[in-house]
């Protein structure tokens, strides 16, 4: 998944970055509102962070203009803010969740899991096919009852094709959740990651639509 990290504070942001990239997610990240505004005029984003203290443009500005020109991303502010007032204007302007600085990071990623589970609709809990059984909020995933251990990015190919079973994921699209850009990847380097998931999890699981991309049968 491609997330936008809008935080000033250098060392915040720098936690915020190892955690997230070791959670599998693409991290984009900007300190200033503006900077922020921009990126989301000329990239999708399956979901942001947003402070609310930042410079040039207030976070909470940038939230309503999302919002106003239609931009359902979903939203997070991560703030140190606590007043209700603040907490009541953030929910109010569009954000989906509201966090306070300090925060536990392991809290903090399991709402922004669920966040992304409701905005996509699916807020199931399991995913089941035939002996593979995934579940979506502890990311444990097993084969005949067996626990299977995954990397970030395998993961993250798995997510993407799990979220919409019998739609065909175009390759860009997902080499973009995965790499960040598809030009940023090698192009077999998606294909290394299916192989090695087929291999944990099963070759019927994942099927290749080919010179399209992937799929997971419904």
């Amino acid at each position: 998944m491609r997330l936008l990290l809008i935080e000033d504070d250098l060392m915040i942001g720098e936690s915020l970055m190892e955690a997230l990239m070791a959670d599998g997610f693409v991290v984009d990240w900007f300190r200033d509102g503006e900077s922020a505004d921009r990126a989301l005029l000329g990239m999708r984003y399956d979901i942001m962070l947003l402070d609310l203290g930042l410079p040039r443009k207030d976070g909470t500005a940038v939230l309503r203009a999302m919002r106003s020109r239609q931009d359902r991303t979903p939203v997070v502010v991560v703030t140190a803010r606590d007043e209700l007032e603040d907490r009541v204007s953030g929910l109010n302007s569009g954000a989906d969740d509201y966090v306070l600085k300090p925060f536990e990071m392991d809290e903090l990623l399991a709402r922004i899991h669920a966040v992304v589970r409701r905005s996509v609709g699916r807020p199931e809990k399991l995913f089941e096919r035939g002996s593979v059984r995934i579940d979506r909020v502890t990311r444990e995933v097993s084969v005949d009852g067996r626990s299977v251990v995954l990397s970030g990015r395998e993961w993250a190919v798995l997510e993407a094709l799990i979220a919409r079973p019998g739609q065909v994921i175009l390759r860009p699209r997902l080499e973009e959740k995965v790499f960040g850009h598809p030009e940023g990847a090698a192009s077999s380097a998606l294909d290394v990651l299916v192989h090695r998931l087929r291999r944990k999890l099963g070759n019927e699981l994942i099927v290749n639509v080919r010179g399209v991309g992937y799929m997971v049968p419904q």
